[in-house]
């Protein structure tokens, strides 16, 4: 290892590892669009969903809710993958690589709906009251809502002006798309009442979402006006003073 590569942060080392595991695993050619592997996991959630339900039998409010939460979002993150794609996804993989995005990252959102309808916390498994469910709701629809148009304003500023994003809810956070994320999922993890989605989340968000943004940060960090903009901004959440 260079003198160069051993000055660089943690994540670096982290995010040219994770990178390898997803993308270049137990090599070969690099068939896969990382993109099918992603839409695969999130079309596929709501029919996932559904086989549980009848599987079990459990068509419980909960139940319900989550399938039209989790499996909906499925078919709004196709509509954002025709309508404003993100190149980052388009790139080619392994089928290794593809294997291991899917059992990292992608499959144990999957976990999230089994505990919640299978019933195997057993009898004494903790059901969301309507309060719950209520806030759960609202919290998917607000992270929706910002992911979206974080994604549509980052595709259309971009396809036509490069350079940092300085408007809209960029005005605000550096990176909305993410906050987006990280309150849809929490929503998914607020319905099932237990803590295993929330590890699988800590992990995603720390493993994954933190080291992505710090990537960004540090690309971003080349344009001249780029200390400007981080003194006013925060990163997920406003700076209020």
């Amino acid at each position: 290892m260079s003198d160069q590569q051993t000055n660089k942060p943690l994540w670096y080392h982290w995010a040219r590892f994770s990178t390898y595991i997803t993308e270049r695993f137990l090599g070969g050619p690099q068939i896969l669009k990382l993109a099918w592997v992603i839409n695969f996991q999130k079309t596929g959630t709501f029919f996932f969903i559904l086989l549980l339900m009848n599987y079990y039998q459990n068509f419980s409010l909960s139940a319900n809710v989550y399938l039209a939460l989790h499996g909906m979002y499925g078919f709004c993150w196709m509509l954002k993958h025709f309508a404003f794609p993100d190149k980052k996804w388009e790139k080619k993989v392994t089928l290794g690589g593809g294997l291991m995005a899917f059992v990292l990252v992608l499959g144990p959102y999957w976990v999230f709906p089994f505990l919640l309808i299978s019933g195997i916390l057993g009898p004494d498994q903790k059901m969301a009251s309507v309060t719950v469910l209520a806030a759960a709701i609202s919290l998917h629809t607000m992270g929706v809502v910002i992911m979206m148009s974080a994604d549509s304003q980052k595709y259309f500023t971009l396809k036509y002006h490069r350079g940092l994003i300085r408007e809209g809810l960029f005005k605000y956070i550096r990176h909305p798309n993410y906050l987006g994320e990280i309150m849809l999922y929490a929503s998914y993890a607020l319905i099932v009442q237990h803590w295993i989605p929330w590890a699988i989340l800590a992990w995603v968000w720390i493993g994954v979402f933190l080291v992505n943004i710090l990537q960004k940060e540090a690309s971003m960090s080349r344009h001249p006006e780029w200390a400007e903009y981080k003194k006013q901004t925060g990163m997920l959440i406003p700076k209020i003073l």
